[in-house]
């Protein structure tokens, strides 16, 4: 049986080690060639810096939204994503990766560089009435300390439940089960708090004058689409090359797909929500936000996310049988996992440029190096770790899993 040959489902250590190695080398020399481009061209770094922050965001936010499916799934005591939650697992526990990525943002604050976030700029609060107000909590050092706080809590929070999971494999103890159940209550609200926060302080912040009630909704909605396009593409790689096969049905996929609907359908309910009630106080200070993305170029950007995001997919994935069909159900992943990214891009670079989108090699690089080195903790992570919870009490459901 797999649960006495767990190497049935493993990625051979040796071959998972070193593709890691050669994604984390690659990766640093993609950072670093980003770097130097840019840096040669601009002495400001201002270009490098917004695009390093767009990459962050976006796969920082695929850990976090697969932290928010593993506890979900303990939460609800799911049986059927036993199978496929692993992945998930392992996929949050990558936050520890992203964790030291977080030291070019901490520099630029402290340093009172203020080409990222305005309000880092010492003398800003004296010479702008708003930024003075908000100056006791957009101050750098609270800004280290809160993004510092965060990652403390999510590192925490993926390893224990991750380290529970594993350990349950080795012992079969159901009563692990039990206690991640028990975690993932408490550790699912701290999420969202963190979550909610960290966007405001990285990503809303780029714009001190203004704000969204919804802001992090919006963004955890956005993270929730990547996470599970993100865990879609790889189940299929990995059942096609061997760890997964037979543990994944087309009924897992299914309901992955109608996981990824909700969360698209979540996503653009949020959006309209939040551009509907600026829309109508018509408050200077709040449709400042959205008036240079919807003028000029970034005018396509906006109606490509509308088209892109919510409207193409909605109706694609609104049926039955592209949800039952791995090779369109992988399609339509990937399709959302670039608009995700293009959702943070939209997010971020109106703050650099309002007039017009850029996207220079070293965008490119930054990209390329920040997503191998994310993939170099993934793959890492699975050495010498069964891809399946093998001794999970309800793994026998979900390999019995069926829609009706």
């Amino acid at each position: 049986m797999d649960a006495l040959n767990p190497e049935k489902r493993m990625i051979p250590s040796a071959k998972a080690g070193a593709a890691a190695i050669g994604l984390f080398l690659v990766g640093l020399a993609g950072l670093g060639c980003a770097a130097a481009l840019q840096f040669r061209q601009e002495s400001s770094g201002g270009y490098f810096l917004h695009s390093y922050l767009v990459n962050f965001c976006f796969f920082t936010s695929l850990s976090l939204g697969a932290l928010l499916f593993v506890t979900l799934q303990h939460i609800a005591r799911a049986g059927w994503s036993v199978t496929v939650r692993r992945v998930a697992e392992l996929l949050a526990d990558n936050l520890a990766v992203m964790f030291p990525l977080l030291a070019p943002l901490v520099f630029t604050v402290l340093a009172g560089n203020g080409i990222l976030y305005p309000w880092a700029v010492s003398e800003s609060g004296a010479a702008d009435h708003v930024l003075h107000q908000k100056q006791a909590y957009l101050n750098p050092a609270f800004f280290v300390a809160r993004g510092v706080g965060y990652f403390v809590v999510w590192c925490l929070t993926a390893r224990y439940l991750l380290w529970l999971s594993v350990r349950q494999d080795r012992t079969g103890d159901p009563k692990l089960t039990l206690s991640m159940e028990r975690l993932s209550a408490p550790a699912l609200i701290l999420l969202v708090v963190t979550l909610t926060l960290a966007s405001c302080d990285w990503l809303m912040s780029l714009w001190p004058h203004w704000w969204s009630t919804i802001f992090g909704v919006y963004f955890l909605a956005g993270a929730a689409v990547g996470a599970l396009a993100l865990l879609i593409l790889l189940v299929v790689l990995l059942e096609w090359a061997g760890p997964l096969a037979g543990e994944v049905t087309i009924e897992h996929y299914h309901d992955l797909g109608k996981l990824l609907l909700a969360s698209v359908a979540f996503w653009g309910y949020i959006a309209f929500s939040q551009y509907l009630l600026i829309w109508y106080a018509n408050i200077p200070e709040e449709t400042a936000w959205y008036h240079p993305r919807h003028s000029g170029p970034w005018a396509w950007v906006s109606m490509g996310l509308l088209v892109g995001h919510l409207v193409l997919p909605l109706f694609a994935l609104l049926s039955r049988w592209p949800k039952r069909n791995r090779l369109s159900l992988a399609f339509w992943a990937a399709w959302l996992l670039v608009m995700h990214w293009i959702d943070i891009y939209w997010l971020v670079m109106p703050a650099y440029d309002p007039q017009q989108p850029r996207f220079g090699l070293s965008f490119v690089f930054c990209l390329l190096g920040m997503g191998a080195v994310y993939m170099a903790g993934f793959l890492w992570r699975c050495r010498n770790r069964s891809l399946v919870p093998l001794q999970d009490p309800r793994r026998h459901e979900a390999l019995a899993f069926h829609n009706d």
